[in-house]
């Protein structure tokens, strides 16, 4: 109960910061209203493990960005959709923005791996959180959530682990909301994303509270001989669940 409560005080501390954010980069406030309304359905509507703080972090990066780009070049992705609350979510603004999105997922839950996870950055436990098969999401599940409660006219989907996937895409990246928990996985994810950036574009990583997700963004080795590039700055690094990393304009 006692973690309950700190969580809340979080989110509630987040929003503020959201809300502030959001009202800037979204002057319309009918639009706002609409969005976190719909938002908030899609949650009652479809089991999803992420808070509106965590959602609305890339929704207004997505925004930004649309507003700074001169043309609709480039599409969002996202790595690790669960139930496909969230690509719910990002599909309604994507189709406002005019853009594509990305889905990746094995869509058979979590792949085996041997990390140990202790506990997260806000000292509450995370271990056993991610065995083999948890955070399941099938793809038609999926594709009847988005296509309930989203805009699936915008969504392509990618089936597979991402190891197997990932190497291969060639698309370009306004940015990336990476959702996948493990250390391993997100190194993937940053190793093939961040290079398919386009200028101005963003990464952002839900696992941001999690000590062996920090340790994958702080290494500057791995960055200089995997991503391929001197390490960016990493923003909220140690101190926030949301990691942003931005791609030089």
């Amino acid at each position: 109960m006692f973690e309950k409560i700190k969580e809340m005080l979080r989110e509630s501390q987040a929003m503020v910061h959201i809300n502030s954010e959001f009202k800037i980069v979204c002057l319309d406030q009918i639009e706002r209203k609409q969005i976190l309304t719909s938002f908030d359905k899609i949650s009652r509507k479809v089991s999803c493990p992420h808070n509106m703080s965590h959602v609305m972090t890339f929704v207004i990066e997505m925004i930004k960005y649309a507003k700074q780009a001169s043309e609709t070049e480039g599409v969002f992705v996202e790595a690790g959709c669960f139930k496909g609350g969230s690509t719910a979510k990002f599909s309604t603004v994507a189709k406002s923005l005019k853009r594509k999105m990305v889905v990746f997922d094995s869509f058979e839950g979590i792949p085996k791996n041997d990390e140990k996870h202790q506990k997260s950055i806000y000292g509450y436990s995370i271990n056993n959180w991610f065995q083999k098969g948890a955070f399941r999401g099938g793809l038609e599940e999926v594709k009847h959530n988005v296509d309930t409660f989203g805009d699936s006219s915008v969504c392509k989907y990618v089936k597979g682990w991402f190891d197997d996937t990932l190497p291969d895409i060639s698309i370009d990246i306004a940015g990336a909301y990476v959702d996948v928990d493990l250390a391993s996985s997100t190194k993937t994810c940053i190793k093939y994303f961040y290079p398919r950036l386009l200028p101005g574009g963003f990464l952002i990583s839900q696992d941001g509270d999690f000590p062996l997700v920090i340790d994958v963004f702080d290494d500057d080795e791995f960055w200089e001989q995997e991503v391929g590039c001197t390490k960016p700055k990493i923003h909220g690094l140690n101190k926030s669940k949301m990691l942003k990393v931005y791609k030089p304009a």
